[in-house]
C-alpha cells in the first residue's frame, strides 16, 4: 500500500523506507543554510525529503545523496525522478566509507539526519535498525567523513538529540569542524529541549544559540515554526 506524503511542491512515497517522514527531517531541510551552495550532499538520504527540500530552496546545480539500504535507495530515486528537480538530484547506493573512496569532489553544503538511538537490542528488522541506531553510522565516522568531503568554506548541518550536543561539538572539533549556529527545539512551552540543530564550518568563532518551540498547544503551531516550514507543509 502506498504511503504518500504530499508537500506543496513535491510528493514522497515512503512505503519501502524504514524511517518515515518526521519533524526532524523537515526541520533540517527548512533550517540548513544553503544560500551560497552550488553543490549539496545529503548523507543517509532515506526517503529523499531533505534533499528535495533543499532542491526546492536552492539553485544548486549538484544535489547528491547517499543511501545504503536497497529499498530506501530505490524509493528515493523514484521520488527524485518524480520531482521538478530530477535533473539536479542524484542518489548513490553506497555506504559512507565506499562513497569517500570513490568521490573526489568537495561539497559546499552537507546535511545529515543521522541514526542516533544507542540501544543495542535488535528490533529484528535490520532495515529499521540501520535507519535508527547509531552503531550503523557512529558520530565520529560521520564527522570524519564530513571533514573529508566538505569544501574550505563549506557548511555542515545536522539534527541530533539535545543530550548529545556537548559531546558532538567536542568530537567535531577534533576534525576541525566548529559550531556556527545552534537551534534548541522543544515540542511545546512546557516540554524539555529534545533536539538540537547544529551548523558547523571550518572557522572557529562565537556563535548564536536560538530556541524554537513547535506547538503552543496540541496542533496549534507557533509562528516561528510556521515561518520556518510554510513553504513545504500543505496546511501551513
Amino acid at each position: 500500500m502506498s504511503e504518500l506524503f504530499r508537500f506543496k511542491q513535491f510528493e514522497i512515497n515512503q512505503d519501502r523506507c524504514a524511517m518515515k517522514i518526521g519533524t526532524d527531517g523537515v526541520l533540517l531541510g527548512a533550517w540548513a543554510d544553503i544560500k551560497n551552495a552550488e553543490s549539496i550532499l545529503d548523507i543517509g538520504v532515506g526517503t529523499g525529503v531533505i534533499a528535495l527540500m533543499l532542491a526546492q530552496r536552492s539553485n544548486a546545480e549538484v544535489i547528491d545523496a547517499i543511501e545504503i539500504d536497497s529499498n530506501a535507495y530505490e524509493q528515493c530515486v523514484e521520488n527524485f525522478e518524480n520531482s521538478l528537480w530530477g535533473d539536479r538530484l542524484y542518489c548513490y547506493h553506497a555506504g559512507l566509507d565506499e562513497f569517500i573512496e570513490e568521490i573526489e569532489d568537495l561539497y559546499d553544503v552537507i546535511v545529515c539526519n543521522p541514526p542516533f538511538y544507542t540501544e543495542s537490542v535488535t528490533s529484528g528488522d535490520l532495515q529499521r535498525d540501520q535507519a535508527r541506531q547509531n552503531e550503523f553510522l557512529p558520530f565520529n565516522e560521520l564527522l570524519e567523513a564530513v571533514s573529508v568531503l566538505i569544501s574550505e568554506n563549506g557548511i555542515f548541518s545536522t539534527i541530533i538529540p539535545f543530550k548529545e550536543k556537548d559531546d558532538f561539538i567536542r568530537m567535531a572539533a577534533t576534525f576541525d569542524l566548529f559550531p556556527s549556529r545552534c537551534l534548541h527545539v522543544k515540542g511545546n512551552p512546557a516540554a524539555e529541549v529534545k533536539r538540537v540543530l547544529l551548523e558547523f564550518t571550518k572557522l572557529e568563532k562565537a556563535y548564536e544559540v536560538l530556541d524554537l518551540t513547535i506547538e503552543k498547544e496540541r496542533h496549534v503551531y507557533t509562528m516561528d515554526y510556521i515561518k520556518l516550514t510554510k513553504d513545504f507543509y500543505l496546511k501551513m
